[in-house]
């Protein structure tokens, strides 16, 4: 098996959706909780890519310190040119929670090359990065905003985005100086763009963040990153899908791979049974959550607060699994939600709940806590339900909840299926569990999708 690349996914979404960027262009690529030992990748087959999907963006850096040296020591070692350190599209993340510029510093003693390629826009999913500043489109009125005004990421309840600068919002996580190739430079050629970097290089900046304004600027990137995995691998990048879309546009540019059949992922069945859960607090996912029961999804509000208590928290799961098979049992399609937008006055009574009894506990914090503990409660409903029901489809979304989710029902791999929406593929599990071999599942950000994105992923297309 020769490998042109290897990724790890700071969460489950993001994993997916360069999972699905590598399967659109053609490349055998399978997503693994772990990375995986030499029976595994027998069990599943040659790979063009593969990808472990892990969930760093909700980590400490002590945290990161303990899991993410064996994740990056595996993937130097893999054979990959090219080891992608994948994250939002957005960038969101902080010092203290999901540091990607603390994941940065880990990854350098793993890898030799002198400087960390930091692709900043994915076009495709209309995510641009112009002089260094990151744009991204918002789903609730699809235009374009600068991601610190950016209606949804600028309100993120655990990483809000406070600064679009990658070079500054990089800088503060860790200790590394950084610098902007902009796509002024980029369309100048090949001679030009290596001599700034060798300068830059010299002046001991550890990494470039790359502007991608156009799928042509993408082309540019992967030019890049391939001409210098040539001459020194493996290299070490960051950055959302647009690494993918840089390398196949590329890669195809060459001749190296073919363009796959017209079509060939949009096909799939309409499922009678369908689990979503929303743990997303976004906008767009209220609008998503008013969408599917419209079109007929029978909704279950999850009572946050009556969840993470200590005292009722057993007895509301139980009584959410009961609800759940009963509903499913009787043909309906459900929709889980635990917010319908940022005001929902039940995130607020989740984060009290952790704060009471002490007066001086940072809110911040008690938010943090409670997504993560929410999600692993909504990880426990969603298992115990598929082990007693049958269920065709399942939905999630939320980038922090997915990951969590998906890990606590522990498929062996996922593998592509079929387009949804970009950045958001449905997938199939491979795994030992009868009950979860052949799901199949979705897992999208809050900000991703449009509308209409759960009845769509239940409808099929033909």
């Amino acid at each position: 098996m020769t490998l042109r690349l290897a990724f790890y996914g700071d969460d489950f979404t993001g994993s997916t959706d360069a999972m699905e960027a590598l399967a659109l262009a053609g490349l055998n690529t399978a997503l693994f909780l772990a990375p995986p030992d030499a029976e595994t990748l027998a069990s599943i087959g040659p790979l063009d890519a593969l990808g472990v999907a892990g969930d760093s963006r909700t980590m400490t850096p002590q945290r990161m310190d303990a899991v993410l040296p064996g994740v990056f020591a595996a993937l130097a070692r893999c054979g990959a040119p090219i080891v992608h350190y994948k994250v939002c599209s957005t960038f969101d993340s902080a010092p203290e929670i999901g540091s990607i510029g603390h994941a940065m510093q880990i990854a350098r003693p793993h890898f030799r090359h002198a400087w960390i390629p930091v692709v900043g826009g994915t076009p495709a999913l209309r995510r641009y990065c112009a002089f260094g500043h990151l744009f991204a489109r918002s789903g609730t009125d699809d235009h374009v905003y600068r991601i610190d005004r950016h209606p949804i990421m600028k309100a993120h309840p655990v990483t809000p985005m406070h600064e679009s600068d990658l070079v500054l919002h990089l800088g503060r996580q860790a200790d590394l100086t950084l610098a902007n190739l902009p796509f002024t430079l980029l369309e100048s050629g090949v001679e030009q763009v290596d001599r700034e970097i060798d300068a830059m290089v010299d002046e001991g900046v550890g990494a470039v963040v790359l502007d991608s304004l156009s799928e042509r600027h993408l082309t540019e990137v992967g030019q890049l990153l391939c001409r210098h995995a040539d001459a020194q691998q493996p290299v070490f990048v960051v950055g959302p899908s647009g690494v993918e879309y840089a390398l196949t546009q590329w890669w195809r540019q060459c001749g190296e791979i073919g363009t796959p059949p017209s079509g060939c992922w949009e096909r799939f069945p309409r499922a009678s049974r369908v689990l979503a859960v929303s743990a997303s607090a976004s906008m767009l996912s209220a609008a998503q959550v008013d969408a599917a029961v419209e079109s007929g999804f029978r909704p279950v509000a999850v009572d946050a607060a009556a969840l993470l208590d200590p005292a009722s928290g057993a007895a509301a799961t139980a009584r959410l699994v009961v609800e759940l098979c009963h509903a499913i049992e009787a043909g309906a399609s459900v929709i889980v939600h635990t917010a319908r937008g940022p005001d929902d006055p039940r995130i607020q009574a989740a984060v009290r709940m952790l704060c009471r009894g002490d007066a001086a506990a940072d809110r911040l914090q008690a938010q943090r806590e409670a997504g993560q503990r929410l999600a692993d409660a909504l990880a426990d409903v969603t298992r115990e339900v598929l082990q007693r029901v049958r269920v065709q489809r399942l939905l999630l979304s939320g980038g922090d909840s997915s990951s969590r989710i998906v890990q606590r029902l522990a498929p062996k791999a996922l593998r592509m299926v079929a387009r949804l929406a970009p950045g958001a593929p449905l997938c199939e599990a491979v795994a030992d569990q009868p009950w979860l071999h052949g799901l199949q599942l979705a897992l999208k950000g809050g900000q991703m999708g449009g509308r209409d994105f759960f009845d769509s992923a239940r409808a099929g297309r033909h």
